[in-house]
Protein backbone atom coordinates (compact mmCIF):
# COMPACT_ATOMS: atom_id res chain seq x y z
CA UNK A 1 0.00 0.00 0.00
CA UNK A 2 1.27 3.45 -0.91
CA UNK A 3 2.06 6.00 1.73
CA UNK A 4 -0.32 8.96 1.76
CA UNK A 5 0.08 12.57 2.78
CA UNK A 6 -2.37 15.36 3.56
CA UNK A 7 -1.70 17.48 0.48
CA UNK A 8 -1.68 21.20 1.21
CA UNK A 9 -2.49 21.94 -2.45
CA UNK A 10 -5.61 19.76 -2.69
CA UNK A 11 -6.48 19.70 1.06
CA UNK A 12 -7.00 15.94 1.21
CA UNK A 13 -5.14 12.66 1.71
CA UNK A 14 -3.43 11.57 -1.49
CA UNK A 15 -0.52 9.30 -2.48
CA UNK A 16 2.79 10.75 -1.27
CA UNK A 17 6.06 11.22 -3.11
CA UNK A 18 8.36 8.21 -2.61
CA UNK A 19 11.47 10.36 -2.21
CA UNK A 20 12.10 14.07 -1.63
CA UNK A 21 11.89 15.83 -5.02
CA UNK A 22 14.96 17.97 -4.27
CA UNK A 23 17.83 17.86 -1.81
CA UNK A 24 17.78 19.47 1.62
CA UNK A 25 15.09 20.61 4.01
CA UNK A 26 12.88 22.01 1.22
CA UNK A 27 12.71 18.60 -0.45
CA UNK A 28 11.73 16.94 2.82
CA UNK A 29 9.09 19.61 3.48
CA UNK A 30 7.60 19.02 0.02
CA UNK A 31 7.63 15.23 0.47
CA UNK A 32 5.78 15.57 3.80
CA UNK A 33 3.16 18.10 2.61
CA UNK A 34 2.63 17.72 -1.14
CA UNK A 35 1.07 14.79 -2.99
CA UNK A 36 2.51 13.06 -6.02
CA UNK A 37 -0.40 14.49 -8.07
CA UNK A 38 0.31 18.09 -6.96
CA UNK A 39 4.04 17.64 -7.63
CA UNK A 40 3.39 16.40 -11.16
CA UNK A 41 1.03 19.34 -11.78
CA UNK A 42 3.74 21.73 -10.51
CA UNK A 43 6.43 20.20 -12.73
CA UNK A 44 4.24 20.78 -15.78
CA UNK A 45 3.46 24.36 -14.73
CA UNK A 46 7.12 25.00 -13.92
CA UNK A 47 8.15 23.91 -17.41
CA UNK A 48 5.57 26.27 -18.92
CA UNK A 49 6.89 29.17 -16.82
CA UNK A 50 10.53 28.47 -17.66
CA UNK A 51 9.76 28.33 -21.37
CA UNK A 52 7.41 31.28 -21.60
CA UNK A 53 9.41 33.57 -19.31
CA UNK A 54 12.71 32.45 -20.92
CA UNK A 55 14.15 31.77 -17.49
CA UNK A 56 17.85 31.00 -17.24
CA UNK A 57 18.04 28.38 -14.52
CA UNK A 58 21.75 29.07 -14.00
CA UNK A 59 20.73 32.54 -12.73
CA UNK A 60 20.17 32.49 -8.94
CA UNK A 61 17.51 35.22 -9.21
CA UNK A 62 15.49 33.16 -11.69
CA UNK A 63 15.72 30.08 -9.46
CA UNK A 64 14.67 32.15 -6.44
CA UNK A 65 11.66 33.56 -8.36
CA UNK A 66 10.63 30.06 -9.46
CA UNK A 67 10.84 28.75 -5.87
CA UNK A 68 8.59 31.61 -4.74
CA UNK A 69 6.09 30.67 -7.45
CA UNK A 70 6.27 27.03 -6.36
CA UNK A 71 5.47 27.95 -2.76
CA UNK A 72 2.54 30.09 -3.90
CA UNK A 73 1.31 27.25 -6.14
CA UNK A 74 1.31 24.69 -3.32
CA UNK A 75 -0.22 27.15 -0.84
CA UNK A 76 -3.07 28.04 -3.23
CA UNK A 77 -1.97 31.65 -3.36
CA UNK A 78 -1.98 33.86 -6.44
CA UNK A 79 0.94 32.44 -8.47
CA UNK A 80 2.28 33.46 -11.87
CA UNK A 81 0.52 31.91 -14.83
CA UNK A 82 1.66 31.89 -18.43
CA UNK A 83 -0.15 34.51 -20.47
CA UNK A 84 -2.57 33.01 -22.95
CA UNK A 85 -2.23 29.56 -21.36
CA UNK A 86 -5.31 27.66 -20.22
CA UNK A 87 -4.90 24.57 -18.08
CA UNK A 88 -6.86 21.46 -19.05
CA UNK A 89 -8.38 20.86 -15.61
Amino acid sequence: MSKTVFCKKYQKELPALNVPPMPGPKGIEIQENVSQEAWEKWKSHQTTLINEKHLDMSDPENRKWLMIQMDKFFNNEDYEKASGFKALD
